[in-house]
């Protein structure tokens, strides 16, 4: 992906964002801007290069400016890394060696939502439900990005899923899939010493299997893919270095 396709890739990721944080659909903030649902599409998308016209009506509608659109945008360039993937892909290990090497901080962002929450995870979802964990998401997500611009952030599995955090993550930091087969992902979980996963769940492994088909097109909206399989955590280490090293933002 070249600089200025991650640019617009982050744009288009802030765009949505803003746009759902004010309630609003695609067809609705098109018709308000005067501009067409498609090409705003291909916009949040970031298959489009929208035109400064375009930047200025958005922005009047969401209640922005267009620097502010854009000084966003940009934020992407800064040093923040997001890693992401399937429970097992190797975020935290990675993540650990890759912050250490980049001598910047590492944050594990479920840890940050159990610390607000006051709750495990487990718990949070138990007595609160979903919702509340994507409140407490969103708000430990916006306390890491204000904290600096250099970091190495470990995400929670599902949060491509959450397509206004996800927007939020690709508008501010280099994302990246830590990519692995179902087995991979199910044997590194079992390694650790976690049983969780087959606890009264004899088709534990085709739930993850189908998990990972259906989050597939998601996770592949990262700005980089590196592919873990055969790989040790040092030497996966090195290739996303390598890769946002070739890639740079």
């Amino acid at each position: 992906m070249s600089s200025v396709q991650a640019f617009l890739a982050r744009l288009g990721g802030h765009l949505r964002a803003l746009r759902l944080e004010s309630g609003l659909s695609l067809a609705e903030l098109a018709r308000r801007a005067g501009v067409s649902r498609r090409y705003l599409t291909e916009a949040e998308a970031g298959r489009a290069n929208p035109s400064v016209s375009f930047l200025v009506r958005l922005a009047q509608e969401l209640g922005r400016s267009p620097a502010v659109l854009l000084e966003v945008a940009v934020e992407g360039t800064r040093e923040r890394v997001a890693l992401l993937g399937l429970r097992g892909a190797g975020k935290s290990t990675v993540g650990k060696l890759l912050a250490r090497e980049l001598e910047c901080p590492f944050v594990e962002l479920d840890q940050r939502v159990e610390e607000l929450a006051g709750l495990s995870l487990s718990e949070l979802f138990d007595l609160h439900g979903p919702e509340a964990f994507r409140s407490y998401e969103a708000e430990a997500l916006e306390g890491v990005l204000v904290e600096g611009e250099r970091v190495v952030l470990a995400t929670g599995g599902s949060i491509v899923t959450r397509e206004s955090a996800f927007a939020r993550l690709r508008a501010t930091c280099r994302t990246v899939w830590l990519q692995a087969e179902p087995e991979e992902h199910f044997q590194r979980v079992v390694s650790q010493g976690d049983r969780r996963p087959m606890h009264a769940r004899p088709q534990a492994m085709e739930e993850l299997r189908s998990i990972l088909e259906r989050r597939e097109r998601l996770y592949a909206r990262c700005e980089l893919v590196v592919a873990t399989s055969g790989r040790s955590p040092v030497e996966v280490m090195r290739a996303v270095r390598g890769a946002l090293e070739s890639a740079p933002a």
